[in-house]
Protein backbone atom coordinates (compact mmCIF):
# COMPACT_ATOMS: atom_id res chain seq x y z
CA UNK A 1 0.00 0.00 0.00
CA UNK A 2 3.48 5.86 -2.43
CA UNK A 3 1.95 8.92 -1.40
CA UNK A 4 -1.44 10.35 -1.45
CA UNK A 5 -4.05 8.24 0.52
CA UNK A 6 -1.68 5.69 1.76
CA UNK A 7 1.86 4.41 2.71
CA UNK A 8 5.02 3.18 0.95
CA UNK A 9 6.27 0.07 0.26
CA UNK A 10 7.64 -2.02 2.67
CA UNK A 11 11.83 -2.72 1.94
CA UNK A 12 11.22 -6.50 2.45
CA UNK A 13 8.92 -7.17 -0.87
CA UNK A 14 11.05 -7.49 -3.98
CA UNK A 15 5.24 -8.90 -1.05
CA UNK A 16 -1.60 3.96 1.22
CA UNK A 17 0.45 11.14 1.59
CA UNK A 18 2.57 7.66 1.69
CA UNK A 19 1.06 4.23 0.56
CA UNK A 20 1.56 1.26 2.95
CA UNK A 21 3.29 -1.79 0.81
CA UNK A 22 1.95 -5.71 1.55
CA UNK A 23 4.54 -7.04 3.53
CA UNK A 24 5.20 -10.78 2.68
CA UNK A 25 4.14 -13.77 4.94
CA UNK A 26 5.53 -16.22 7.28
CA UNK A 27 4.01 -18.35 4.99
CA UNK A 28 6.39 -17.49 2.44
CA UNK A 29 9.04 -19.90 4.29
CA UNK A 30 7.36 -22.88 2.96
CA UNK A 31 6.76 -21.78 -0.43
CA UNK A 32 9.09 -19.86 -2.89
CA UNK A 33 6.10 -17.68 -4.16
CA UNK A 34 3.21 -16.24 -1.95
CA UNK A 35 1.73 -13.10 -1.09
CA UNK A 36 0.16 -11.47 2.12
CA UNK A 37 -2.03 -9.11 3.32
CA UNK A 38 -2.90 -5.13 4.27
CA UNK A 39 -4.52 -2.04 6.16
CA UNK A 40 -7.43 -1.06 7.21
CA UNK A 41 -10.87 -2.69 8.67
CA UNK A 42 -13.37 -4.47 6.46
CA UNK A 43 -16.27 -1.53 5.10
CA UNK A 44 -19.44 -0.91 7.40
CA UNK A 45 -22.29 -3.97 5.70
CA UNK A 46 -24.73 -2.05 2.97
CA UNK A 47 -27.35 -3.33 1.85
CA UNK A 48 -26.62 -3.65 -2.23
CA UNK A 49 -28.31 -5.07 -5.03
CA UNK A 50 -25.49 -7.15 -7.38
CA UNK A 51 -28.49 -8.31 -10.03
CA UNK A 52 -26.92 -5.18 -12.26
CA UNK A 53 -23.63 -6.75 -11.89
CA UNK A 54 -25.58 -10.40 -12.96
CA UNK A 55 -26.16 -13.62 -11.62
CA UNK A 56 -24.03 -16.13 -12.65
CA UNK A 57 -24.56 -19.83 -13.56
CA UNK A 58 -21.44 -21.66 -11.13
CA UNK A 59 -18.65 -23.34 -13.33
CA UNK A 60 -15.76 -21.36 -13.60
CA UNK A 61 -17.30 -18.16 -12.75
CA UNK A 62 -16.76 -16.30 -16.02
CA UNK A 63 -18.59 -15.43 -18.41
CA UNK A 64 -17.80 -18.17 -20.95
CA UNK A 65 -20.28 -16.78 -23.22
CA UNK A 66 -18.10 -13.65 -23.71
CA UNK A 67 -17.39 -12.73 -27.48
CA UNK A 68 -14.25 -11.41 -29.23
CA UNK A 69 -11.81 -13.10 -27.60
CA UNK A 70 -8.59 -10.99 -27.13
CA UNK A 71 -6.37 -9.93 -24.54
CA UNK A 72 -7.07 -8.85 -21.04
CA UNK A 73 -4.30 -6.71 -19.30
CA UNK A 74 -4.65 -6.97 -14.96
CA UNK A 75 -3.04 -4.78 -13.49
CA UNK A 76 -1.73 -6.11 -9.81
CA UNK A 77 1.18 -6.13 -6.90
CA UNK A 78 3.84 -7.88 -8.10
CA UNK A 79 3.67 -10.88 -5.61
CA UNK A 80 0.29 -12.03 -7.77
CA UNK A 81 0.24 -15.39 -7.69
CA UNK A 82 -2.39 -18.44 -8.96
CA UNK A 83 -1.64 -21.72 -10.33
CA UNK A 84 -0.41 -21.77 -13.84
CA UNK A 85 -3.56 -24.58 -14.82
CA UNK A 86 -6.03 -22.52 -13.38
CA UNK A 87 -4.92 -19.22 -15.91
CA UNK A 88 -5.05 -22.07 -18.48
CA UNK A 89 -8.44 -22.98 -17.37
CA UNK A 90 -9.86 -19.17 -17.64
CA UNK A 91 -8.46 -18.55 -20.99
CA UNK A 92 -10.00 -22.07 -22.61
CA UNK A 93 -13.15 -21.54 -21.10
CA UNK A 94 -13.40 -17.72 -22.14
CA UNK A 95 -11.30 -17.17 -25.12
CA UNK A 96 -9.22 -14.61 -23.64
CA UNK A 97 -5.41 -14.21 -23.08
CA UNK A 98 -4.87 -13.38 -19.58
CA UNK A 99 -1.63 -10.93 -19.01
CA UNK A 100 -0.52 -10.26 -15.66
CA UNK A 101 0.77 -6.41 -15.57
CA UNK A 102 2.81 -6.18 -12.03
CA UNK A 103 3.53 -2.82 -11.25
CA UNK A 104 4.82 -2.68 -7.49
CA UNK A 105 3.47 -3.15 -4.29
CA UNK A 106 -0.20 -2.46 -3.58
CA UNK A 107 0.17 1.44 -3.34
CA UNK A 108 2.33 1.92 -5.96
CA UNK A 109 -0.45 -0.08 -8.15
CA UNK A 110 -3.41 2.28 -6.96
CA UNK A 111 -1.52 5.58 -7.21
CA UNK A 112 0.08 4.66 -11.01
CA UNK A 113 -4.16 3.58 -11.50
CA UNK A 114 -4.85 7.39 -10.37
CA UNK A 115 -2.37 8.87 -12.34
CA UNK A 116 -3.40 7.23 -15.12
CA UNK A 117 -6.95 6.57 -15.68
CA UNK A 118 -7.04 8.86 -18.78
CA UNK A 119 -4.94 6.41 -20.56
CA UNK A 120 -5.58 3.16 -18.24
CA UNK A 121 -3.15 0.87 -18.02
CA UNK A 122 -5.14 -2.14 -18.33
CA UNK A 123 -8.24 -3.92 -18.52
CA UNK A 124 -8.69 -4.53 -14.83
CA UNK A 125 -7.46 -4.42 -11.43
CA UNK A 126 -6.92 -6.97 -8.69
CA UNK A 127 -5.09 -5.76 -5.31
CA UNK A 128 -6.59 -2.68 -4.15
CA UNK A 129 -7.38 -2.77 -0.23
CA UNK A 130 -9.86 -0.88 1.75
CA UNK A 131 -7.29 1.58 2.48
CA UNK A 132 -7.27 2.91 -1.05
CA UNK A 133 -10.84 1.99 -2.09
CA UNK A 134 -12.33 5.11 -1.75
CA UNK A 135 -10.28 7.40 -2.93
CA UNK A 136 -9.76 5.19 -6.07
CA UNK A 137 -13.64 5.14 -6.58
CA UNK A 138 -13.70 8.71 -6.19
CA UNK A 139 -11.20 9.41 -8.75
CA UNK A 140 -13.38 7.22 -11.63
CA UNK A 141 -10.49 4.59 -11.59
CA UNK A 142 -13.63 1.68 -11.57
CA UNK A 143 -15.62 1.38 -14.63
CA UNK A 144 -19.23 1.19 -12.72
CA UNK A 145 -21.26 0.72 -15.92
CA UNK A 146 -19.89 -2.62 -17.35
CA UNK A 147 -22.38 -5.37 -16.23
CA UNK A 148 -20.31 -8.24 -14.06
CA UNK A 149 -21.48 -11.67 -14.08
CA UNK A 150 -20.74 -12.88 -10.54
CA UNK A 151 -21.34 -16.52 -9.40
CA UNK A 152 -24.96 -17.06 -7.38
CA UNK A 153 -24.88 -16.18 -3.78
CA UNK A 154 -21.81 -13.76 -4.23
CA UNK A 155 -24.46 -10.76 -2.91
CA UNK A 156 -24.73 -12.21 0.36
CA UNK A 157 -20.61 -12.54 1.64
CA UNK A 158 -19.97 -9.95 -0.55
CA UNK A 159 -22.33 -7.49 1.15
CA UNK A 160 -20.13 -6.74 4.11
CA UNK A 161 -17.40 -5.63 2.33
CA UNK A 162 -18.73 -3.01 -0.61
CA UNK A 163 -17.27 0.09 -0.24
CA UNK A 164 -19.37 3.42 -0.73
CA UNK A 165 -21.95 1.35 -2.08
CA UNK A 166 -20.34 0.91 -5.44
CA UNK A 167 -20.25 -3.15 -6.60
CA UNK A 168 -18.46 -2.85 -9.50
CA UNK A 169 -15.61 -3.10 -6.91
CA UNK A 170 -15.15 -6.52 -5.73
CA UNK A 171 -14.45 -7.78 -2.79
CA UNK A 172 -12.40 -10.86 -3.61
CA UNK A 173 -10.11 -11.88 -0.56
CA UNK A 174 -9.18 -10.35 2.97
CA UNK A 175 -6.39 -10.59 5.97
CA UNK A 176 -6.20 -10.07 9.39
CA UNK A 177 -3.19 -7.51 11.07
CA UNK A 178 -2.96 -8.29 14.64
CA UNK A 179 -0.84 -9.16 17.25
CA UNK A 180 1.42 -12.68 17.75
CA UNK A 181 3.38 -13.91 20.29
CA UNK A 182 5.71 -16.52 20.97
CA UNK A 183 3.94 -18.76 23.16
CA UNK A 184 6.84 -21.08 24.15
CA UNK A 185 9.06 -18.15 25.31
CA UNK A 186 6.40 -16.19 27.22
CA UNK A 187 6.12 -19.88 28.99
CA UNK A 188 9.25 -20.59 29.53
CA UNK A 189 9.84 -17.68 30.99
CA UNK A 190 6.66 -17.28 33.29
CA UNK A 191 4.86 -14.53 31.51
CA UNK A 192 1.31 -15.34 30.56
CA UNK A 193 0.60 -13.91 27.03
CA UNK A 194 -1.36 -10.49 26.85
CA UNK A 195 -4.89 -10.80 25.79
CA UNK A 196 -5.45 -6.85 24.43
CA UNK A 197 -3.99 -3.86 23.63
CA UNK A 198 -3.54 -2.15 26.90
CA UNK A 199 -2.07 -5.14 28.26
CA UNK A 200 1.23 -4.34 25.87
CA UNK A 201 1.96 -1.38 28.01
CA UNK A 202 1.79 -3.39 31.19
CA UNK A 203 5.65 -3.37 32.40
CA UNK A 204 5.37 -6.90 32.55
CA UNK A 205 5.73 -6.80 28.76
CA UNK A 206 8.15 -3.77 28.85
CA UNK A 207 11.04 -3.90 25.92
CA UNK A 208 9.26 -7.63 24.42
CA UNK A 209 7.15 -5.62 21.84
CA UNK A 210 7.73 -5.21 18.10
CA UNK A 211 5.35 -3.07 16.16
CA UNK A 212 5.64 -1.35 12.73
CA UNK A 213 6.05 1.95 11.16
CA UNK A 214 2.74 2.82 9.03
CA UNK A 215 4.22 5.25 6.65
CA UNK A 216 7.01 2.63 5.25
CA UNK A 217 4.06 -0.64 5.44
CA UNK A 218 0.93 -1.88 5.00
CA UNK A 219 0.96 -4.16 7.92
CA UNK A 220 2.23 -0.86 10.04
CA UNK A 221 -0.94 1.09 9.17
CA UNK A 222 -2.99 -1.62 9.31
CA UNK A 223 -2.24 -1.69 12.98
CA UNK A 224 -2.03 1.83 13.46
CA UNK A 225 -6.24 1.85 12.24
CA UNK A 226 -6.49 -0.88 14.39
CA UNK A 227 -5.25 1.33 17.55
CA UNK A 228 -7.56 3.99 16.06
CA UNK A 229 -10.60 1.84 15.90
CA UNK A 230 -10.01 0.80 19.13
CA UNK A 231 -8.77 3.69 21.40
CA UNK A 232 -10.56 6.28 18.87
CA UNK A 233 -9.17 9.23 17.14
CA UNK A 234 -8.81 10.96 20.20
CA UNK A 235 -7.03 8.22 21.92
CA UNK A 236 -4.53 6.46 19.72
CA UNK A 237 -1.78 8.68 20.28
CA UNK A 238 -1.33 8.25 23.69
CA UNK A 239 -1.54 4.83 23.42
CA UNK A 240 1.41 5.17 21.88
CA UNK A 241 3.70 7.08 23.40
CA UNK A 242 2.97 4.63 26.22
CA UNK A 243 3.93 1.56 23.98
CA UNK A 244 7.13 3.20 23.18
CA UNK A 245 7.66 4.41 27.19
CA UNK A 246 7.27 0.35 27.82
CA UNK A 247 10.14 -0.29 25.18
CA UNK A 248 8.29 -1.18 22.31
CA UNK A 249 10.74 -0.97 19.37
CA UNK A 250 9.32 0.17 15.93
CA UNK A 251 10.45 -1.66 12.76
CA UNK A 252 10.11 -0.44 9.08
CA UNK A 253 8.63 -3.40 7.68
CA UNK A 254 7.26 -6.42 8.68
CA UNK A 255 9.54 -8.58 7.77
CA UNK A 256 12.31 -6.87 9.86
CA UNK A 257 9.86 -7.43 12.95
CA UNK A 258 8.85 -11.11 12.18
CA UNK A 259 12.43 -12.92 10.72
CA UNK A 260 15.12 -10.74 12.28
CA UNK A 261 13.34 -9.71 15.89
CA UNK A 262 10.65 -11.86 16.44
CA UNK A 263 11.66 -14.92 18.64
CA UNK A 264 9.90 -17.25 16.54
CA UNK A 265 10.88 -15.63 13.20
CA UNK A 266 13.49 -18.38 12.81
CA UNK A 267 16.85 -15.80 13.32
CA UNK A 268 17.82 -14.86 16.58
CA UNK A 269 14.72 -12.45 17.59
CA UNK A 270 15.03 -10.81 20.88
CA UNK A 271 11.02 -9.86 20.71
CA UNK A 272 8.08 -12.20 21.72
CA UNK A 273 5.59 -10.11 20.52
CA UNK A 274 5.27 -8.50 17.19
CA UNK A 275 2.76 -7.33 14.54
CA UNK A 276 1.76 -9.73 12.05
CA UNK A 277 -0.90 -11.93 10.67
CA UNK A 278 -3.73 -14.37 11.77
CA UNK A 279 -2.59 -16.64 9.36
CA UNK A 280 0.68 -16.52 10.93
CA UNK A 281 0.52 -19.55 13.59
CA UNK A 282 0.09 -21.84 10.64
CA UNK A 283 3.40 -21.16 9.77
CA UNK A 284 5.30 -21.44 13.16
CA UNK A 285 4.00 -25.51 13.87
CA UNK A 286 5.88 -28.12 15.76
CA UNK A 287 7.52 -30.87 14.20
CA UNK A 288 4.95 -33.18 14.16
CA UNK A 289 2.10 -30.50 12.89
CA UNK A 290 0.54 -31.16 15.52
CA UNK A 291 0.24 -27.55 17.25
CA UNK A 292 1.66 -23.79 16.61
CA UNK A 293 4.05 -22.69 18.66
CA UNK A 294 2.77 -19.11 18.57
CA UNK A 295 -0.75 -17.37 18.78
CA UNK A 296 -2.76 -14.52 17.11
CA UNK A 297 -4.57 -12.05 19.33
CA UNK A 298 -7.90 -11.68 18.36
CA UNK A 299 -8.82 -9.05 20.14
CA UNK A 300 -6.18 -6.90 18.14
CA UNK A 301 -7.46 -7.87 15.17
CA UNK A 302 -8.53 -5.86 12.30
CA UNK A 303 -9.48 -6.67 8.52
CA UNK A 304 -8.23 -5.41 5.37
CA UNK A 305 -9.85 -6.43 2.29
CA UNK A 306 -8.47 -7.09 -1.51
CA UNK A 307 -10.89 -6.01 -4.84
CA UNK A 308 -10.95 -6.15 -8.55
CA UNK A 309 -12.74 -3.81 -10.88
CA UNK A 310 -12.76 -3.58 -14.61
CA UNK A 311 -10.88 0.04 -15.33
CA UNK A 312 -12.53 3.02 -16.60
CA UNK A 313 -11.50 3.64 -20.25
CA UNK A 314 -10.50 -0.64 -20.83
CA UNK A 315 -9.48 -1.95 -23.89
CA UNK A 316 -11.18 -4.60 -22.95
CA UNK A 317 -14.27 -4.21 -20.31
CA UNK A 318 -15.61 -7.44 -21.00
CA UNK A 319 -12.18 -8.95 -20.98
CA UNK A 320 -11.68 -7.88 -17.58
CA UNK A 321 -15.37 -8.67 -16.30
CA UNK A 322 -14.82 -12.03 -17.18
CA UNK A 323 -11.60 -11.88 -15.05
CA UNK A 324 -13.44 -10.46 -12.31
CA UNK A 325 -16.10 -13.07 -12.03
CA UNK A 326 -13.20 -15.81 -12.05
CA UNK A 327 -11.68 -14.42 -8.99
CA UNK A 328 -15.07 -15.34 -7.64
CA UNK A 329 -15.05 -18.92 -9.05
CA UNK A 330 -14.91 -21.64 -6.28
CA UNK A 331 -11.51 -22.63 -7.91
CA UNK A 332 -9.75 -19.40 -7.48
CA UNK A 333 -11.15 -19.18 -4.66
CA UNK A 334 -9.79 -21.99 -3.07
CA UNK A 335 -6.71 -21.24 -4.21
CA UNK A 336 -6.42 -18.32 -3.15
CA UNK A 337 -4.97 -19.40 0.65
CA UNK A 338 -2.54 -21.76 -0.49
CA UNK A 339 -1.02 -19.54 -3.71
CA UNK A 340 -1.32 -15.76 -1.96
CA UNK A 341 -1.73 -17.13 2.05
CA UNK A 342 -4.85 -14.78 1.98
CA UNK A 343 -8.76 -15.68 3.14
CA UNK A 344 -10.95 -16.51 0.05
CA UNK A 345 -14.54 -14.05 0.68
CA UNK A 346 -16.55 -16.88 -0.61
CA UNK A 347 -17.18 -18.30 2.97
CA UNK A 348 -18.05 -21.95 1.57
CA UNK A 349 -14.18 -22.00 -0.12
CA UNK A 350 -12.17 -24.67 1.62
CA UNK A 351 -8.79 -23.62 3.44
CA UNK A 352 -5.81 -25.31 3.85
CA UNK A 353 -5.31 -27.58 6.77
CA UNK A 354 -3.00 -25.56 8.87
CA UNK A 355 -5.09 -22.40 7.53
CA UNK A 356 -7.95 -24.20 8.72
CA UNK A 357 -6.74 -25.49 12.15
CA UNK A 358 -3.97 -23.35 13.14
CA UNK A 359 -5.12 -19.66 11.53
CA UNK A 360 -8.74 -18.72 12.59
CA UNK A 361 -10.00 -15.18 12.05
CA UNK A 362 -11.42 -12.95 14.45
CA UNK A 363 -15.12 -13.07 15.29
CA UNK A 364 -15.27 -9.38 16.06
CA UNK A 365 -12.62 -7.58 13.96
CA UNK A 366 -12.30 -3.72 13.96
CA UNK A 367 -13.54 -1.78 11.35
CA UNK A 368 -12.07 1.58 10.64
CA UNK A 369 -14.45 3.02 7.27
CA UNK A 370 -12.45 3.46 4.41
CA UNK A 371 -14.20 6.84 3.81
CA UNK A 372 -12.45 8.08 6.87
CA UNK A 373 -9.46 6.64 6.41
CA UNK A 374 -9.30 8.50 2.81
CA UNK A 375 -10.19 11.54 4.45
CA UNK A 376 -7.81 11.47 7.77
CA UNK A 377 -5.42 9.20 6.72
CA UNK A 378 -2.22 12.11 6.66
CA UNK A 379 -3.68 13.42 9.54
CA UNK A 380 -3.31 10.32 11.15
CA UNK A 381 0.05 9.11 10.16
CA UNK A 382 1.47 13.04 11.34
CA UNK A 383 0.56 12.51 15.13
CA UNK A 384 1.40 8.72 14.86
CA UNK A 385 4.85 10.05 13.92
CA UNK A 386 4.71 12.80 16.67
CA UNK A 387 3.53 10.24 19.34
CA UNK A 388 6.55 7.87 19.26
CA UNK A 389 9.19 10.34 18.09
CA UNK A 390 9.92 10.33 14.53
Amino acid sequence: MTTNGTVAGDAARAASPTAATRSAHPLAAIRPSRRALLAGGAATAVGLALAACGSGSGGSGANSTASGGGKVTVVTYDSFDLPDDLIAAFEADTGYTLEIARSGDGGEVANKLILTKDAPLGDAVFGINNTMASRILAEGVIDTATALNLPDGADDYLAPYIVDDTPALVPIDFGEVCVNVDTFWLSDHGLEPPAVFEDLTDPAYKDLFVAINPTTSSTGMAFLLATIGHFGVDGFAQYWKDLVANGTKIDEGWSDAYYTDFTAGGGDGAYPIVVSYASSPAATLTDDGAATTTAALPRTATRQVEYAGVLAGAANPDGAAAFVAWMLSRQVQEAIPDAMYMYPVDPDAALSDALARFGSTAEDPIVVNPADIAAHQQEWLTAWAEAVGQ
